[in-house]
């Protein structure tokens, strides 16, 4: 059975409801913990082709509240009072990185987004367009962002393009690699490089990636040397990076447009350990 960019993030039934409260750190961990490991078990059914299994953990999936309670517990790890919104650490990076830009001039994609008034949302700086397979509410359309039409010119593409806890749903390495392929035709052309000069828009055109850490720190298959040379086939540098305990954040410039064809990047084993997990990015 062919997988889908769906099939890493369920269809809901269930739905759970926090009324006006905010949920402690604990609820909303064993939510989105829960919501990994039944995702990842649903994955790994489909891919040995196991309906029966698959089906049997759907269910399980939709009785705990699926992707809904999944998404009301990220949006309340994202809340202003838990300071958990990504898009804060994006903004910090363009202060520093572009002091004399200017305001509402920009556009900026943000895939697999949450909510209407994260940091990004609430700057003045961009124009956002926000889309997510589910949306929760008014302001973000209901798309897939494979899906989405490609922009026709380049007063139709982004200068910023957010994947935060996005590429980590998708359900296979290879599309994975389509999913960042994808990313650098909806960015607007990189100004023509002349003596790699730092201008007043220096860090676009570019693209917001967060990772679970254990992504990127725990991966048999990926770490920050693979990142970055999956990256730089696809024309990218990356311009800013840090880690906390539980993601990566990083903002990649797009220095050039891509290659028509690329240098294959296969799944080749970095680390070893029974404890490692089999994240891992292909480009074909």
């Amino acid at each position: 059975m062919a997988k889908t960019l769906s099939s890493g993030r369920p269809t809901t039934l269930g739905r759970i409801k926090y009324g006006n409260s905010i949920p402690s750190s604990q609820q909303t961990r064993t939510v989105i913990r829960s919501y990994h490991a039944l995702s990842k078990a649903h994955a790994n059914a489909i891919r040995s082709g196991d309906q029966a299994l698959a089906t049997r953990i759907q269910k399980e999936i939709e009785a705990q509240g699926g992707l809904t309670s999944y998404q009301a517990a990220s949006s309340a790890g994202q809340s202003s009072q838990r300071g958990g919104d990504s898009s804060k650490t994006l903004m910090e990076w363009l202060s520093s990185v572009t002091p004399n830009i200017g305001t509402g001039n920009l556009r900026m994609l943000e895939v697999g987004a949450l909510s209407t008034s994260n940091a990004c949302s609430r700057s003045g700086l961009f124009h956002v367009a926000r889309i997510d397979l589910y949306s929760q509410e008014e302001g973000i359309l209901q798309q897939n962002f494979m899906e989405r039409p490609l922009p026709a010119s380049d007063e139709e593409r982004f200068d910023c393009v957010s994947l935060s806890l996005v590429l980590n749903y998708v359900p296979d390495p290879v599309m994975r690699g389509e999913m960042l392929k994808r990313t650098t035709k909806f960015l607007r052309r990189p100004p023509v490089k002349d003596t790699e000069r730092e201008d007043s828009s220096g860090a676009f055109p570019c693209i917001f990636l967060v990772l679970p850490a254990p992504c990127v720190t725990n991966s048999r298959y990926l770490d920050d040397h693979r990142l970055e040379v999956i990256m730089g086939e696809l024309g990218y540098k990356c311009i800013q990076q840090k880690q906390s305990e539980k993601l990566v954040y990083s903002l990649w410039r797009k220095l050039a447009e891509p290659p028509q064809t690329y240098k294959p990047v296969k799944k080749i084993g970095l680390r070893s350990g029974q404890r490692r997990n089999n994240f891992a990015i292909v480009l074909r």
